[in-house]
């Protein structure tokens, strides 16, 4: 992984645009190549097109670069494209890129669902880039493909549920409530009269994303690999909620087994112990643990957690007996950076080690 990739950013002056920004400013084998935004941005400097909300100051090299359309050509020599565009938008013009022989990397949910798209948290299914070759077959491609990031509530989910169900085997039940940052909803995001002082009990299409996402995920891919093979027998509910936290997503999670109950000590130990093949193909943003275990009465917390190990963790805590489930605990990950634009820059490492790119 030394030879370095030129990259593109659809949705640059966005939030997760700002993040993948910063991710990638000083990367090891991604270069900064070309920044895309919408017509009202394009052949703007990046500095003036920004309305930049990051605690750190816009990177040197990347301030003055003049933002681009979001049109394929404009985007030609790229090797990866990072996609934070909205899911408005996201659709056809990711998938024009596509059809462009591009690498995608999408955080949007438009493609999500499609029988023959990759959706991969990338400590959890990097099996399924077993599925490029015959997307590429679908579309006639020769090096172009499309990955999608999952919902970035689902992706703090599934690390922790896939340690369990690798231990002790298929997970029946899964009953989760989250508590989501406002970083969420983007910029301007959810007004401050709405959020402050007040906590929102309804964001527009997450719990059912949650709901499916996981089946996808946690499942496998099928023998030839042409399919994948969504989980079946798990059932995932949701209930999803915004709360006023500026960054990182807290989930509150009770899991039922199909195949008999854990120690509280047992859980505590796989979940420690889990180890991810990002970190066996040494990529640069794999995290030393996709897994944070804290043992403290009142962790994780969204302001003294969501930063350990540069947000690409995982943090969970508080294990425990569920007199309904079996086991149930508390989460947290960094919704903007492992919750999306890490997910995707991670997804690229993993791509380029798999020889994919």
């Amino acid at each position: 992984m030394t030879q370095t990739k030129k990259v593109g950013i659809l949705g640059a002056t966005g939030t997760v645009g700002q993040r993948f920004i910063l991710l990638l400013a000083d990367h090891p084998i991604f270069a900064i190549h070309a920044l895309g935004a919408s017509s009202r941005s394009a052949g703007k400097p990046y500095s003036s097109a920004v309305k930049w909300k990051q605690n750190v100051p816009i990177p040197a090299h990347v301030a003055g670069m003049t933002v681009k359309a979001c049109v394929a050509e404009e985007f030609a020599e790229c090797d990866v494209v990072f996609s934070g565009l909205d899911a408005d938008v996201a659709g056809d013009i990711e998938m024009a890129f596509l059809k462009a022989d591009l690498a995608v990397f999408s955080n949007a949910k438009n493609y999500r669902r499609d029988p023959a798209v990759p959706l991969i948290v990338p400590t959890v299914n990097p099996s399924h880039f077993d599925l490029i070759p015959y997307q590429r077959t679908l579309h006639n491609l020769k090096k172009g493909f499309i990955i999608t990031n999952a919902n970035c509530s689902t992706t703090g989910l599934v690390v922790p549920l896939k340690a369990l169900q690798d231990a002790f085997g298929p997970l029946s039940q899964v009953l989760v409530h989250t508590q989501q940052a406002i970083s969420g909803a983007g910029y301007p995001g959810v007004p401050s009269l709405d959020i402050l002082d007040n906590i929102v009990p309804y964001i527009s299409g997450e719990e059912e994303k949650m709901e499916w996402e996981a089946a996808k995920i946690l499942g496998g891919v099928s023998a030839d690999a042409k399919a994948f093979e969504p989980l079946s027998n798990t059932v995932v509910s949701a209930t999803c909620t915004r709360v006023p936290v500026l960054d990182g997503h807290l989930e509150s999670v009770s899991v039922k087994f199909a195949n008999g109950t854990p120690s509280i000590e047992e859980v505590y130990q796989v979940l420690d112990r889990y180890t991810s093949e990002a970190q066996a193909l040494k990529c640069h943003s794999a995290p030393e643990k996709p897994i944070l275990v804290t043992r403290d009465a009142d962790r994780p917390q969204p302001r003294l957690d969501r930063e350990l190990l540069k947000g690409q963790a995982v943090t969970v805590g508080r294990v425990r007996e569920c007199p309904v489930l079996g086991i149930k605990f508390v989460l947290l990950l960094h919704n903007t950076i492992l919750g999306a634009a890490g997910s995707s820059v991670l997804n690229a490492e993993i791509a380029v080690a798999k020889g994919l790119i």
